[in-house]
């Protein structure tokens, strides 16, 4: 930095600081550095200490905030203006980062100068705070708006993953079961064709109803079915079927044993015709089908249970206000958690569920949840135990988010609510996470939030009034 050769006039253009007496401005000058920056170059970099204030006279700075690792622009300051009032006022690193679009021409005012015009001057205090006010709201309207994207993009990443294993079943199930039943056709056609009596087909026909009971209540008793696989194999080796090892799995899910073998091939033992062990392939494939659509029906299931549950957690297609169920929402939230809590984090509930719904804003609500429970999984290190527990508390529904973390610091604890107080480092969170959870709770559901904390224990205490919903 040089001296500044900032002049009264330069000033005098720029609000707040017409608002000072012509000697406050001479003194400005004297004391103000220069600054000369080129395209490019930095002003103030996201979480700098800085503690000056920057007239610019001349040129065009951007203005971006680090997201995910992306420097998000919010947009740009143009000359003639100040900026850097924000991390002067409140003590606090930078909270976005100012980079020269073409050569600019800045004087720096020490942040001890500023605050003593601030003092001395009420008309120049009024306006400097004023237009802090206004940047702040700008800035935290695009961090929440980059927060709920990212709240967005975590659930999709979350639901994607959810998503696949269902969805693959499902082509799975429908690429293989067309050539399965085609098969099957042909089987029965040749079946038909032989002399076949009644009572033999009726007891074909009894043995896979029973196996398809079986496999539809969940398939045999897991311990018993790979040993019976492997008898199964034997025994299809030394009757002579074709590509045993493919018939030994879906007779063992469907409960089949060997006397049940033994009694209908019988007849086609020593029948060296494509009869000898068609029986075996028509019951194996019959099978084989069913567990497929099993399958395919589990998978849709699953998405289905997994739209609902991303429906219910938007609350689509509903009114701003409606009856919610605060478990409903506490469970579809931990539904499209599911891929983190899968690592290693287990979950131990606690639900009073003689609580009533509460008229409240469902969509919102689940953000609290969103919020208070990614915050837990990341300060587990994705493992450990995360507690949901609720219940009734002095007139109110009371949730508390648990976690098994290493707490929260004692220095800390006040400013956690605090707008862009964060403790992640830069572009890993806006810092408006538990300022939002404050400000839907307190201001939007007229309840309170607390706090407490140690190692191996941080627990975030949601009260919501339960009003109306309790007399009722």
């Amino acid at each position: 930095m040089s001296k500044s050769n900032l002049c009264l006039e330069h000033l005098q253009a720029i609000e707040p600081f017409n608002h000072l007496p012509r000697e406050r401005l001479e003194w400005v000058c004297d004391r103000a550095d220069s600054i000369t920056l080129a395209k490019g170059d930095y002003l103030v970099k996201e979480g700098d200490l800085t503690t000056t204030v920057y007239v610019m006279v001349e040129g065009h700075l951007a203005i971006t905030r680090q997201s995910e690792g992306l420097a998000m622009p919010i947009g740009q300051h143009d000359g003639p203006g100040f900026i850097g009032e924000i991390p002067v006022l409140t003590d606090e690193p930078a909270p976005v980062t100012l980079q020269a679009m073409g050569d600019c021409q800045i004087h720096g005012i020490a942040g001890a100068d500023f605050l003593t015009l601030l003092h001395e001057c009420r008309e120049f205090e009024r306006t400097v705070f004023r237009l802090m006010q206004k940047r702040i709201r700008g800035l935290e309207s695009f961090l929440r708006g980059r927060e709920k994207m990212a709240a967005l993009g975590t659930l999709s990443a979350g639901l994607a993953h959810e998503l696949n294993n269902p969805a693959a079943a499902l082509v799975r199930a429908f690429k293989e079961v067309v050539p399965a039943i085609r098969e099957l056709e042909n089987m029965n056609m040749l079946y038909g064709q032989t002399n076949a009596t009644e009572a033999e087909s009726a007891e074909w026909q009894r043995v896979r109803d029973a196996g398809y009971d079986t496999i539809l209540k969940g398939g045999a008793n897991a311990g018993t079915v790979s040993d019976r696989e492997e008898e199964l194999l034997d025994w299809l080796e030394d009757y002579g079927a074709t590509e045993a090892w493919k018939l030994a799995e879906p007779l063992a899910l469907a409960g089949i044993d060997i006397p049940t073998l033994e009694r209908l091939m019988a007849p086609w033992r020593d029948n060296p015709t494509q009869l000898h062990d068609m029986g075996i392939r028509w019951l194996a494939l019959s099978f084989e089908v069913m567990a497929m659509i099993q399958s395919g029906q589990h998978g849709a299931e699953r998405i289905a249970s997994l739209v609902k549950s991303m429906k219910s957690y938007s609350y689509m297609d509903q009114g701003a206000q409606q009856m919610v169920d605060l478990h409903a929402g506490l469970e579809d939230t931990l539904r499209l958690f599911a891929f983190k809590l899968k690592q290693g984090i287990k979950v131990e509930r606690y639900y009073d569920t003689t609580l009533p719904q509460l008229m409240a804003h469902g969509s919102e609500l689940n953000q609290v949840w969103t919020n208070l429970i990614d915050n837990a999984i990341d300060a587990m290190g994705e493992k450990g135990t995360l507690t949901l527990r609720t219940c009734r508390f002095q007139g109110y529904a009371r949730v508390e988010v648990i976690d098994t973390g290493p707490g929260i610091p004692p220095e800390i604890k006040s400013r956690i609510y605090e707008p862009f107080f964060t403790t992640k480092g830069v572009g890993k969170g806006s810092g408006l996470g538990l300022e939002t959870v404050r400000r839907i709770v307190e201001n939007r559901h007229h309840g309170t939030i607390g706090l407490e904390s140690a190692p191996g224990h941080t627990c975030f205490a949601v009260c919501l009034p339960l009003g109306a919903a309790e007399s009722a």
